[in-house]
């Protein structure tokens, strides 16, 4: 052993392990999704959803890892644990909205200005 790194029990080690097997799963999911889907809004499900779960699982593993490690919990991984699964849904929901809102425009930006012979005179 060398000094100054504890080693952790065998089942802190599995779980660590399986935690992070499970997180690069879901993250190559969520990339091939982003990579091979065809619309805008299935791109978007692929890595917001199981994206968010792969850092998850690697931010959870970090801190089962650090907390037996230390004997304390660690507080860092926890808050930004919570941050990612706040935020992500939401600039999800903010890009979907956008892309929706776009969607009804005309293709070419000129037409949605009016000219001075298509404004009504009053």
């Amino acid at each position: 052993m060398t000094a100054g790194i504890a080693e952790l029990p065998l089942w802190a080690d599995a779980l660590v392990a399986s935690l992070l097997v499970g997180a690069a799963a879901f993250a190559l999911i969520g990339s091939f999704g982003l990579v091979k889907l065809s619309d805008f809004f299935r791109r978007l499900h692929g890595p917001t959803k199981a994206a968010t779960l792969g850092i998850g699982g690697t931010l959870l593993a970090s801190s089962i890892h650090f907390s037996v490690r230390d004997g304390a919990v660690s507080v860092h991984e926890v808050l930004i644990t919570v941050f990612v699964f706040f935020t992500a849904p939401v600039s999800a929901h903010l890009l979907a909205k956008a892309a929706l809102h776009l969607a009804g425009q005309p293709a070419d930006a000129d037409e949605a200005v009016p000219t001075a012979e298509q404004e009504p005179t009053g």
